[in-house]
């Protein structure tokens, strides 16, 4: 039944399966609960809402598997099979607001040049044992040229990880790299990348020798996956790993907070929420708009109205 469900579902492969496990978790629940599918009823799916959010998911999570409930119970009832007791069940409430934090524009200057390049064991030139040949790590390389793009043309960790090295290319005389979205079936996008955003990307390609159209623009350098594409987990963990090093150890500075930090400090600049949406790439303006909560938050720190108290008590 599970399978004739995703099955029938119009959405990606990776959708199907994010549908299929979390209503296997759904069925979890039901069967520890000592429930019968064919009793069951719209307080049962609330009661299951409640629960989840009681094991400390958060609202985002918890939405998420609602809504797989929820698409499954309006397939059932399509099929005659179960009425659809997951209808207007919402998801839990939650603010419009990021809870990763962006860099300040001086850390984002600490951060694109923390990434070290050069390294201190270096191989002999072997006609001459006296000299020393200049050697660049290529994995620090890689490392810092997706850092530079993180931060300097907003991508997420997914559309790292989908780079094709072919995708670097020109749009009349502009350079950029095609980018295969979020939710999206095509590289029907792009994000323009200036000298500054390619030249470490140039340099890490450049210790790959001739590459070939269809590579990953990045490479695994572990052992049981060399020279593969990387994963979201790696991307994310090569941010983390540079964010510590300019001291942004806590739970709120991710990969996210990188994106986060394109945002805020093209509105810091001066730009506009369109700015922001076509760098970004959202399809509603709505979405770009969550980002303005940090503006406006710097801005009332700055401009502390209490201090306006301050100033008639004294």
């Amino acid at each position: 039944m599970l399978l004739r469900f995703v099955n029938s579902q119009d959405v990606a492969p990776s959708s199907r399966r994010t549908y299929l496990r979390s209503v296997k978790q759904f069925f979890r629940w039901v069967q520890e609960k000592g429930l019968q599918l064919d009793q069951l009823t719209r307080v049962d799916v609330l009661r299951y809402r409640e629960d989840l959010l009681s094991q400390g998911m958060s609202s985002l999570t918890v939405s998420g598997y609602l809504t797989s409930v929820r698409r499954f119970y309006a397939w059932a009832e399509a099929e005659k099979l179960y009425p659809n007791i997951g209808r207007d069940v919402k998801g839990p409430k939650r603010k419009q607001q990021f809870r990763k934090q962006p860099l300040s524009t001086e850390k984002a200057k600490e951060l694109l040049s923390s990434v070290p390049v050069e390294v201190v064991e270096q191989p002999l030139d072997h006609g001459d044992p006296e000299k020393v040949l200049p050697y660049q790590d290529p994995q620090a390389l890689r490392d810092r040229a997706i850092v530079h793009l993180l931060l300097r043309t907003g991508l997420r960790t997914v559309e790292v990880v989908r780079a094709n090295v072919e995708d670097v290319t020109y749009k009349g005389s502009t350079r950029v790299l095609l980018v295969h979205g979020k939710g999206r079936s095509e590289k029907d996008q792009f994000v323009i990348l200036t000298d500054k955003a390619y030249q470490p990307v140039a340099d890490y390609l450049a210790t790959r020798g001739k590459v070939k159209d269809g590579e990953p623009l990045f490479t695994s350098s572990s052992n049981n996956n060399r020279g593969g594409r990387l994963t979201t987990r790696t991307v994310s963990g090569i941010a983390k790993d540079h964010l510590r090093r300019v001291g942004l150890d806590s739970r709120e500075y991710t990969a996210h907070s990188l994106r986060h930090t394109t945002a805020v400090t093209i509105m810091r600049a001066g730009g506009s929420i369109e700015d922001t949406q076509h760098v970004l790439r959202h399809s509603s303006p709505a979405t770009t708009q969550i980002y303005t909560a940090t503006i406006k938050e710097e801005l009332r720190l700055r401009n502390s109205t209490e201090s306006l108290l301050d100033a008639a008590f004294a």
